[in-house]
């Protein structure tokens, strides 16, 4: 019952993360993120998740999460992120962006996890 609660969860988060993507600088690239991680947890429901889907989006996340990281550091405060919603320097942008990309990889390692069982 609890993984059906959470996987709804993050099924919801992701289709509103993919919803507010159309103003983002690249907003492709993070609509069909999400899209794919939404995608991943309806496939949970039916008990359907291709072995390659999650590892795939894992392994995508931590790259662009790897990627990204070097250009937030020493940058931005965890209050900067949150202060304010408007995007006030790109760093303050990829710091939220790695936040989006850590919950798509935790869910992914999540249902990884649970698939082996």
């Amino acid at each position: 019952m609890a993984m059906t609660i959470f996987n709804t969860l993050f099924l919801l988060s992701f289709l509103l993360s993919a919803g507010v993507q159309y103003n983002d600088p690249d907003p492709l690239a993070w609509i069909l993120m999400y899209l794919c991680a939404a995608a991943m947890c309806i496939a949970w429901y039916r008990r359907a998740v291709p072995r390659w889907l999650p590892t795939l989006l894992l392994v995508v996340s931590l790259l662009w999460m790897g990627a990204l990281l070097p250009s937030i550091i020493g940058q931005v405060s965890p209050a900067d992120i949150f202060e304010s919603i408007s995007m006030r320097t790109r760093a303050v942008e990829e710091a939220r962006e790695i936040g989006g990309l850590a919950f798509v990889a935790l869910w992914s390692a999540v249902l990884i996890h649970r698939r082996g069982r």
